[in-house]
């Protein structure tokens, strides 16, 4: 007999569950596979779900700045492909959109992953369930990979349990969970998505051909990210910076914020406004970064060689990520253009300054090629120029 998850929940009375509509023959369309039947109906019924307060239920939706149904799923494939890795070969799951691969359908708290195995029948009503578990749970032993003998709602009223059901127990089953159901509180006013219209190439063969392969400097990079038309650097001048900081910088620096002005590489790295007067001028971003690296410096010089700026040689900071790694110069010798870079990393043991100029920097990154401590790495699978972008700031800009 069908499980049902009215069954064994109770909705909650301040925020109870309700539907999102869904054009489940569009959303089939684009990902290219039938959906379960318990899946559309748990969706039609309660819409995106937060389920014993632990695991959220994404159904398609999205809410503006929050949560988007495709690109979630791009983003929980994309990350589950780079997981699946630590795996020998032989262990490995395929993933969505290959053929009877890994098919998410929720999260939870605790950053476990669910899926569907969608390789064990042609039959979605017939898809079991696969738990990437991020921590220890019982009966897990070692290994994060877990997969079940269970559907989506079977699974889901396991977990709501007192004690084991008999035969005995189908895994590490998270929980044992309380069976209420609410509104996702992340989604509250959550509407209908639409899956995306096929994006044509942004680029020629040819032109292709040249960002990924065989340009060089700003002619390649800026076929990989255009430049704004109206490039924001700030109100001052760069003689006024040169001033206040008592140095010059590298030439190709300018050159390359005159072209772009502030904004953010990639939707990781950002360039400080450099010639912004008044609060948050550049040199104000400059000592507070080296205010820090010099706290850690003095508990612990082994871990953070450099010296800060304006020291000979010291590091001169000018952008960073949005994992407060830092990207600046090393302040070698009179020449500004001689400086080498080097990325001090949030996470990692301090590296070698890199080899090439700014602007071979940002195109090797960008296409993929450079790896280095601190500097977020593309996946061998991704095509590099889905990745690259330059969005322009203006004077809102907080950096």
């Amino acid at each position: 007999m069908a499980v049902d998850l009215v069954d064994f929940t109770e909705a909650d009375g301040e925020r109870p569950p309700a539907p999102v509509p869904v054009d489940w023959a569009a959303v089939e369309e684009w990902l290219g596979v039938p959906l379960p039947g318990e899946y559309k109906r748990l969706a039609d019924r309660y819409g995106p779900l937060d389920f014993g307060a632990f695991v959220w239920i994404h159904v398609p939706c999205v809410e503006d700045g929050r949560f988007d149904y495709g690109e979630w799923l791009r983003e929980t494939h994309r990350e589950t492909r780079i997981d699946l890795r630590d795996l020998p070969p032989e262990e490995r799951f395929a993933v969505h959109p290959e053929p009877g691969g890994l098919l998410a359908w929720g999260c939870t708290r605790g950053s476990d992953v669910l899926f569907w195995d969608t390789s064990v029948s042609s039959d979605p009503d017939e898809w079991t369930v696969v738990v990437r578990h991020q921590g220890p749970v019982p009966g897990s032993g070692l290994r994060d990979w877990h997969t079940y003998d269970l559907t989506l709602t079977e699974y889901l009223r396991h977990a709501v349990r007192d004690a084991w059901e008999p035969p005995s127990p189908p895994g590490p089953l998270m929980g044992p969970l309380p069976g209420g159901i609410a509104r996702t509180a992340f989604l509250r006013t959550a509407a209908p998505w639409t899956p995306p219209e096929p994006i044509p190439p942004r680029l020629t063969d040819e032109d292709r051909r040249v960002a990924l392969e065989t340009g060089t400097g700003l002619d390649a990079l800026r076929l990989l990210s255009p430049p704004p038309e109206r490039p924001y650097l700030g109100g001052g001048t760069w003689e006024g910076l040169f001033a206040e900081l008592g140095t010059r910088l590298p030439g190709e620096y300018t050159r390359l914020m005159d072209a772009y002005g502030a904004g953010c590489w990639s939707e990781w790295l950002r360039f400080l406004t450099p010639l912004r007067t008044g609060e948050r001028r550049f040199v104000t971003h400059v000592e507070t970064v080296l205010d820090a690296y010099r706290t850690h410096k003095d508990d612990h010089p082994e871990w953070y060689p450099l010296a800060p700026w304006p020291e000979p040689g010291g590091f001169l900071p000018f952008a960073n990520s949005i994992d407060a790694d830092h990207l600046g110069w090393l302040t070698e010798g009179d020449d500004p253009d001689a400086w080498p870079l080097v990325v001090w990393p949030r996470h990692a043991p301090q590296g070698a300054p890199l080899e090439g100029g700014l602007v071979d920097t940002l195109v090797a990154w960008q296409r993929g090629e450079l790896a280095a401590p601190g500097l977020a790495g593309l996946d061998e699978e991704d095509d590099p120029l889905e990745f690259a972008g330059f969005e322009a700031w203006d004077d809102r800009a907080y950096w």
